[in-house]
């Protein structure tokens, strides 16, 4: 099996996407009408040096990474098993699983980077070397309150996202032993809690479209699952201020692989290499002990007839909670008390058994018997 990875902010380059504007004329074309300016003299001339400003850098990779990917196709005439997307990457993924054509997919991208870009005094730092529980730790001890983890790259490196004053304070505190500190060329706290009205605007522009279900497994940012149908508009909006779970996804998509004795593959289409590297440090960092818990989940349960499979018990509640309660649902605990927690994600199956949401609040799982919705306290 194979994957095709896409790459999102961060991989751009003045240069890229070399002869393809020429290669897909047409694409090309359609890119500069909805833009409104020439999508080749941005990324191989950038002569008003816009190439690295959010609100130019989204649309600009979505291209190339669009252009990447029908080159691809055109040439090996065979489209991938699954896709996955880092951040912006998941536009392309879902344009390759057909949800939306390329033109629909533009005009996301381009008010996704006109919203981000409008962020301002935030920051975002990579970690490398230190667990999620240490960094937030020492994060707590510190009174560094205004940070949160932004993406889980690989399980040895965690970006941090938040005010760019706590960034720049952060450092020193993760400069000791083995742990490095990379202060990331950005000028917004992405994918954290202060991306929340720009999730809000998105989503308001999100709900003038309508997304056909995935033709192929599309692996979800903020989930790092596959898509369900119909959660399109939800999980699009909520990744703005959610974490990146890059690593739990290639794990997941390792283990997918491994449950069907047919070995994944995983090939970048786009600018540079920055996911490839990622999946080479994911792959020697992750041991047959780290994937027993999705390929648990994998498991096939037993059959009501041939080739019909039962739900099972954690399944039906897993659907019947996310046909009710969209990511953003407030609720809280009945058994820590919890209160004011939001969930991050959808419900997923852990461990093949268990029925549980990731929690905002608490940044953790919570069993779906252990929560309610606040509205229904009275809230």
């Amino acid at each position: 099996m194979k994957t095709f990875m896409f790459p999102g902010q961060g991989s751009q380059s003045m240069g890229m996407g070399g002869t393809l504007f020429d290669e897909f004329k047409e694409l090309t074309r359609e890119a500069d009408e909805v833009l409104g300016y020439s999508i080749k003299e941005l990324c191989l001339e950038d002569p008003r040096q816009e190439l690295n400003k959010t609100q130019f850098t989204q649309p600009a990779l979505y291209v190339v990474n669009a252009l990447s990917y029908a080159k691809k196709v055109a040439q090996t005439g065979r489209k991938p098993d699954y896709v996955v997307g880092h951040s912006l990457g998941e536009f392309n993924a879902l344009l390759a699983a057909e949800c939306f054509d390329f033109r629909t997919g533009l005009k996301l991208v381009q008010k996704r980077g006109q919203l981000m870009g409008q962020v301002s005094n935030g920051g975002m730092a990579a970690i490398l070397n230190a667990s999620k529980e240490e960094i937030e730790a020492t994060l707590t001890r510190h009174g560094l309150t205004n940070l949160d983890l932004a993406n889980y790259n690989t399980p040895s490196q965690i970006v941090i996202s938040g005010h760019a004053a706590e960034i720049a304070r952060a450092q020193p505190l993760f400069e000791t032993g083995t742990m490095l500190y990379y202060p990331l060329n950005t000028s917004g706290a992405f994918h954290s809690r202060f991306m929340q009205t720009a999730k809000e605007e998105f989503g308001t522009f999100l709900s003038l479209f309508e997304f056909a279900d995935p033709k192929l497994p599309v692996v979800a940012n903020v989930t790092a699952r596959p898509y369900q149908s119909g959660r399109i508009h939800e999980a699009l909006s909520a990744q703005i201020d959610s974490t990146v779970r890059w690593s739990e996804s290639i794990q997941y998509l390792m283990a997918r692989g491994k449950s069907s004795n047919d070995p994944m593959e995983f090939e970048e289409v786009g600018h540079g290499d920055v996911l490839t590297r990622l999946f080479e440090t994911i792959k020697r960092q992750t041991t047959p002990a780290s994937l027993s818990a999705y390929l648990q989940e994998m498991r096939p349960s037993a059959f009501d007839a041939p080739g019909q499979r039962k739900r099972t018990a954690a399944e039906e509640k897993v659907i019947a909670w996310n046909q009710q309660y969209p990511i953003g649902t407030k609720v809280e605990s009945t058994l820590m008390g919890y209160e004011q927690l939001q969930t991050r994600t959808e419900a997923v199956v852990l461990f093949g058994h268990r029925a549980a949401v990731y929690m905002k609040g608490y940044n953790g799982y919570f069993d779906l018997n252990e929560i309610k919705p606040a509205a229904a306290a009275g809230k």
